[in-house]
């Protein structure tokens, strides 16, 4: 059957479904079946959800998963009722990003409700990265990487907590909250240095607490060096603290970090706002 064909088939049952769910609530039918009409009802609008994700209509697909939703609440089945929610997130993703959070954020409420923090975690990620490439809304990503990791830390899930915390800081820096980004990677650096497995990576999170110090205030920014170097000696010897330690000229020299750091667009940036900051110097010392 060609997409249009699965298309008029889902509509058919869309249509059978919601005469299903008319009935169930007429006294009558209350009194006969009720709750096993709004089963088959459920059904049937996940049904026609799967056609329409086969005919590419994902709009009506994300439509007919939230009236399975509503109806698996109804029944009081949670799970179900969530499941279908983040089914209708996904779909809705591909036509109206504003639709699959609404969507998400109800699948929250529930597992929330429910003491599943660490899959509500799980999907406020998703809502991040829907608002970091759909919707580029930096701010309220953010706000849901900081809610996930939140729910990580409370699940004892501290690897998955840092990763999101590491999001946030790396996007309050892009927005000029430097104290924020300084904030957690100084956390997260102090979380992994002492960590078998991850210590390698605390030097990289000190790395760029001291980058975002130098933007700020380039004493202080020398001090905080001195500072991780105490906390985490194995960061003295690594070409990052080197490199902080040379002259402020190096900064204008971007090209020399290069060597030691593949320069992302994060570094790049922060880079070029500490060569803005220290020739501004220069130019109020003349």
């Amino acid at each position: 059957m060609d997409s249009s064909g699965k298309e008029k088939e889902a509509i058919q049952l869309m249509a059978e479904a919601d005469k299903k769910v008319k009935s169930s609530g007429s006294f009558l039918g209350g009194m006969f079946g009720g709750n096993q009409k709004v089963e088959e009802a459920c059904e049937m609008y996940a049904r026609a959800a799967n056609m329409f994700k086969m005919a590419k209509n994902w709009s009506a697909a994300g439509n007919a998963f939230c009236q399975a939703a509503r109806l698996h609440m109804q029944l009081q089945n949670k799970h179900d009722s969530a499941t279908s929610y983040i089914d209708a997130g996904n779909a809705f993703k591909k036509a109206d990003p504003q639709e699959a959070i609404k969507c998400l954020n109800a699948a929250i409420d529930i597992y929330t409700d429910m003491g599943r923090f660490t899959i509500a975690a799980k999907h406020h990620i998703t809502i991040a990265e829907v608002y970091e490439s759909e919707l580029v809304d930096i701010e309220k990503a953010i706000a849901h990487y900081e809610q996930a990791a939140d729910y990580y830390k409370g699940e004892e899930s501290n690897s998955s907590a840092n990763k999101c915390l590491l999001k946030v800081a790396s996007y309050s820096a892009q927005l000029e909250q430097y104290q924020k980004a300084i904030e957690i990677y100084e956390q997260v650096g102090s979380n992994t240095m002492d960590n078998p497995l991850l210590k390698y990576s605390a030097k990289e999170y000190f790395f760029k607490a001291s980058l975002c110090h130098f933007i700020v205030d380039e004493l202080n920014a020398k001090l905080a060096v001195g500072k991780y170097e105490e906390m985490f000696p194995a960061f003295s010897d690594s070409r990052e603290c080197k490199l902080l330690k040379k002259s402020r000229t190096v900064f204008i020299q971007v090209k020399e970090f290069d060597s030691i750091s593949r320069l992302d667009q994060w570094l790049t940036t922060m880079l070029l706002r500490i060569k803005k900051t220290i020739q501004g110097d220069e130019g109020d010392l003349k």
